[in-house]
């Protein structure tokens, strides 16, 4: 029998969070939970939607599991509050961890963690609470990932590699071996990062300018 969950969010992320619980878990989602002044609509993917205010009222944690599905939204704080507001609640966290991810690091991973398919995580690696891996990074060894961060999809982590709390980490960015990245940095897309990153850093790489040719005289194609 699939233990039962709510998940708080009524967005993408939440929508995301339903169809990997529902196909690739041992979670059966029985509803849905936001604070009551966003709720627009009674029911979500065909599940009720309660008020957070009113949630332990009618799924107790005694028989319910939570999992909070938002995004990076203030550098990850507003998904660090619920979490913390969930937990006070006395709520267990299920994590989603893909079937189709490789995860060698004897399952050093906190609690409310969203895992997406085609991760490599490499021995000996340690992954705190509440941290999303979107599709397709690799985590490379004796690397550390503190609590309520959020690594977009084919990063590059190195070896041993410390990356702090609330961090966000842009598609295709590359990060050198034993490097340490401070508390609330934003490391963006396509950054190659080779030093250290002081807290509340901001990373970004150089984006491709337009050529001066037009797309019509370029031969071959």
């Amino acid at each position: 029998m699939k233990k039962r969950l709510i998940i708080f969010g009524l967005g993408d992320i939440a929508q995301l969070a339903h169809f990997y619980f529902s196909t690739d878990s041992e979670y059966q989602v029985v509803a849905f939970t936001v604070d009551a002044t966003y709720i627009e609509k009674p029911t979500f993917c065909g599940l009720p939607v309660v008020a957070f205010e009113e949630v332990i009222k009618h799924y107790p944690p005694e028989s319910n599991d939570f999992f909070v599905a938002l995004g990076y939204s203030k550098l990850n704080l507003v998904r660090k509050d619920k979490y913390l507001a969930a937990k006070s609640l006395g709520y267990r966290f299920a994590n989603f961890i893909s079937s189709h991810a490789t995860v060698l690091n004897d399952e050093r991973i906190g609690e409310n963690c969203l895992i997406f398919e085609d991760n490599t995580i490499q021995p000996f690696v340690t992954v705190g609470n509440n941290v999303t891996l979107w599709s397709g990074n690799h985590v490379g060894h004796h690397s550390l990932i503190k609590d309520h961060t959020f690594i977009a999809s084919h990063v590059v982590i190195s070896g041993g590699v410390e990356i702090g709390e609330q961090c966000f980490i842009g598609v295709n960015a590359t990060l050198r071996d034993h490097i340490k990245v401070g508390d609330k940095c934003v490391i963006g897309a396509g950054t190659l990062l080779l030093t250290d990153a002081e807290p509340e850093g901001v990373y970004i790489g150089l984006a491709t300018e337009r050529s001066r040719v037009p797309s019509g005289r370029l031969r071959g194609i």
